[in-house]
């Protein structure tokens, strides 16, 4: 009678010495691994920070045109609308390295009963040095616009 040979439905095992052979494999992943990573961490940070930036330069020339537009002459308009943008920049808590906020308020001059816009420019210039990034620039210049009506039927001065 001759015997069969066994079919094994389950590979074997490695032999007990082959995993010795991979030791500081972890590391060497580990050790390629984490710069990737806090590469990708830095960018998350930068596109947070610039988003929230841009976020709240708009918001800032918005309120500033709107302060201006509830004023009553273009002198009082362009420093409420001044303060009212810069209030709002340090509100918000964004550290700018400079920036300014301008008002236009010509609509001062158009006559009672034609419609009239003040519009406020600001600047801010921020810091993205710290984040050690060779793909992000030092600092991102960012400026918004923003327009408010000023009342057609108000007296101006």
């Amino acid at each position: 009678m001759t015997r069969l040979p066994v079919m094994r439905t389950h590979p074997e095992p490695p032999p007990l010495h082959s995993w010795l052979d991979e030791r500081g494999a972890v590391a060497a992943e580990l050790a390629m691994a984490v710069p990737a990573l806090l590469l990708v961490l830095s960018l998350l940070v930068a596109g947070g920070r610039l988003w929230f930036a841009r976020t709240t330069v708009v918001e800032a020339a918005n309120t500033a045109a709107r302060a201006a537009s509830l004023a009553r002459s273009g002198g009082e308009a362009s420093a409420s609308g001044r303060d009212a943008g810069e209030q709002s920049l340090t509100t918000a808590g964004l550290r700018c390295a400079t920036r300014s906020v301008s008002m236009d308020t010509a609509a001062f001059s158009v006559p009672v009963g034609t419609p009239a816009t003040i519009r406020s420019v600001v600047r801010c210039e921020v810091f993205l040095s710290d984040l050690l990034l060779p793909v992000i620039p030092g600092s991102v210049h960012l400026a918004a616009e923003g327009s408010s009506a000023l009342d057609t039927y108000r007296t101006r001065s």
